[in-house]
């Protein structure tokens, strides 16, 4: 059996703690390699490392920087495979899946490659009689992520291609459910030319966060995982002087139009509402159909696209998704599914007790239908976090528009319309944090940012983008007068990068 070590200044660190997690395949529900757990002395040692390094590396020019996560890229991408099959054993989507996974976080190490431009600052000559005013962007120093099961490559390239790419060192706790990429993303961050030390990876449960939240050279803390932990963590953080963006869970709407193109819309709500088997922050589990006539032909047409899904091993091309993480995970998704039908919702489609031949004790959830969700449910007001598609009918645009609006979560939402006026006027006054127009899933592009709003998220820093670099660098203003002297004094070379 596979054992998982920490990744501490460049090597391999064997776990001093005496703890271990398991890492399950959740194709075969069998128990794969043994992850240990980091005790606050191991993060302290990660920590300290980390402070070694971004002493020196925070001195490398930005250009010198940007190579860096040019190779790293590249070396990625090379490996693309190997990290896709990785990926796919642990956490149980599929291959294309995984793929996807690696390459939006991919994306966001081609804007952390823009660097030296993303890290100028603000000129202003003759401010006052010979008087110059200029800012300059500089690192924080030591960094820090903490990420969840369900991208364990794109969320952490989110965070620390940024961070690292501002001249920060970084300490990533990844999910301990699905830790073995993150590794693989570090060793290959040391393979492209970073310093050791500048990427470390800690795994661990909750005392490897609070040693995180606590430690005094972290100046910065990024989260993302469920509200509850989100809101601990952004509190904890802040207690500690530290900054910190901690990105919560969600409860995603699709708003249908009576005007939408409804084949379209259904196979957009499809793959979003059960792609990854639904364990997606940006996934669609609910949508509203506007009005009987829409939510009737919505409804028929659901039935028979969620009657062809393929749901199958990670390995398979034809499978559209697979198993759920772990055992827990699936009985809390079932769960849900009893709930609502104790809550009154009609239960169109049942997935539970879905089995995969050869493959019984995998853990799989076949996709699961329900109609006449109202806001009253809690199945409807939690985040199930599965392949579960709840339709909650609404007979007028405000009524539509009010669900995701009141809602408590407000990441992201989708409307599918043809009338520009109606799709600009709920982008406008939607109470969401990012807004798809025939987009099921609006996850910005890596130069934009990503974030929701009320308990999808806590701070006011989103992830990627100028967002990123702002979150991870602080801001110098000089203010200078120069004394009067000789020019023929000074010397004038043409400058050059060194």
């Amino acid at each position: 059996m596979r054992d998982i070590h920490h990744f501490i200044d460049g090597e391999a660190r064997s776990g001093a703690s005496g703890r271990f997690g398991d890492v399950f395949d959740p194709n075969t529900g069998e128990v794969q390699a043994k992850v240990a757990l980091a005790s606050a002395e191991e993060v302290d040692v990660a920590v300290q490392a980390a402070v070694r390094a971004q002493a020196e590396w925070g001195q490398v020019n930005p250009q010198r920087r940007a190579r860096v996560m040019f190779e790293f890229k590249r070396l990625v991408e090379a490996r693309m495979d190997e990290l896709a099959t990785l990926l796919s054993s642990e956490h149980g989507k599929v291959i294309a899946d995984s793929k996807g996974d690696i390459q939006r976080g991919l994306e966001v190490i081609e804007f952390a490659c823009g660097v030296p431009h993303a890290m100028k600052g603000e000129y202003t000559e003759g401010a006052g009689p010979g008087i110059d005013v200029y800012s300059m962007r500089q690192p924080l120093g030591v960094a820090a992520g903490i990420t969840p099961f369900n991208f364990p490559a794109m969320i952490p390239m989110w965070m620390f291609g940024v961070a690292i790419a501002c001249g920060n060192a970084f300490i990533l706790k990844p999910s301990e459910k699905d830790p073995s990429v993150p590794v693989r993303l570090a060793e290959l961050m040391m393979e492209a030319g970073a310093p050791a030390g500048v990427l470390n990876v800690v795994h661990g449960d909750k005392t490897a966060v609070d040693a995180i939240l606590r430690h005094p050279a972290i100046a910065a803390v990024s989260f993302v995982g469920s509200s509850d932990i989100a809101h601990y963590v952004y509190r904890e953080a802040a207690a500690h002087g530290k900054r910190c963006q901690a990105m919560g869970g969600a409860k995603n709407h699709g708003i249908i139009l009576p005007d939408a193109d409804l084949d379209q819309a259904v196979k957009d709500i499809v793959g979003a509402a059960y792609g990854s088997a639904g364990e997606r922050c940006m996934a669609l589990p609910v949508v509203v159909p506007v009005g009987e006539k829409t939510a009737g032909a919505l409804r028929e047409r659901l039935v028979d696209e969620v009657a062809g899904l393929k749901v199958g091993v990670s390995t398979d091309a034809a499978a559209q998704y697979g198993p759920v993480v772990n055992a827990a995970h699936r009985k809390r998704v079932e769960d849900y599914i009893q709930l609502g039908v104790d809550e009154g919702a009609e239960l169109v489609v049942d997935g539970r007790g879905f089995a995969l031949q050869g493959f019984e004790k995998g853990f799989f959830i076949g996709p699961t239908l329900f109609d006449r969700v109202t806001p009253q449910m809690k199945s409807y007001q939690d985040e199930i976090f599965g392949p579960v598609l709840q339709i909650a009918r609404a007979e007028t645009f405000e009524e539509a528009l009010a669900l995701p609006s009141n809602h408590a979560y407000g990441n992201g939402v989708a409307i599918f319309t043809r009338n520009g006026r109606a799709a600009r006027e709920f982008a406008s006054r939607v109470n969401v944090g990012m807004v798809g127009i025939n987009v099921p899933i609006p996850v910005p592009v890596a130069y934009h940012t990503f974030g929701g709003w009320k308990r999808s998220a806590f701070g006011d820093a989103n992830q990627h983008g100028m967002e990123g670099v702002r979150f991870y660098t602080k801001v110098k203003t000089v203010t200078a007068r120069w004394p009067e002297g000789a020019l023929e004094d000074s010397a004038f070379v043409i400058p050059t990068m060194r």
